[in-house]
């Protein structure tokens, strides 16, 4: 059964990036994994000012909003550097939050796909031929969890 989230409130929600279970990353507690990921766009960018904004932003969504504004311009290495940094960010979640851990470990060898009607590069898009990269990632540390705990 290949397992499908979204949204925070569904079944698997905690498999999103806005779910609630905050990360220490680059020295600071970051509320999400999307108030870090967003602020990385902008990391040695024109932009940079904007992080604090985005690390301070009262919600995921409004982080992602700060973070997508396409008046901003994004660090030159963006495309080459995002995809390490949002596994970076999704393994120290599961990591760090042990509850959510074994409900990651607890789907098996179950595919993982993010059903964003919209990303065909992080999801399945609307039509299910998107890259679905946030599912192998979240697929890939479900596996270097497993190894770190001698589960293989």
């Amino acid at each position: 059964m290949t397992i499908y989230f979204y949204k925070v409130s569904d079944p698997y929600g905690y498999l999103s990036n806005f779910s609630p279970h905050g990360i220490h990353l680059g020295g600071l507690d970051w509320p999400t994994v999307e108030h870090y990921y967003q602020a990385q766009k902008f990391a040695g960018s024109q932009c940079e000012a904007i992080i604090p904004q985005i690390h301070s932003a009262p919600t995921p969504q409004e982080a992602a909003a700060l973070g997508r504004d396409p008046c901003r311009i994004l660090r030159p290495d963006w495309e080459q550097t995002k995809y390490n940094i949002m596994r970076e960010a999704v393994l120290t979640k599961f990591l760090t939050h042990r509850d959510i851990q074994t409900l990651l470990l607890a789907t098996g060898d179950e595919i993982i796909v993010e059903d964003s009607p919209r990303d065909y590069y992080w999801g399945c898009g609307a039509d299910k031929t998107g890259q679905n990269q946030l599912g192998k990632i979240l697929m890939s540390v479900r596996l270097e969890i497993r190894h770190r705990l001698g589960q293989q």
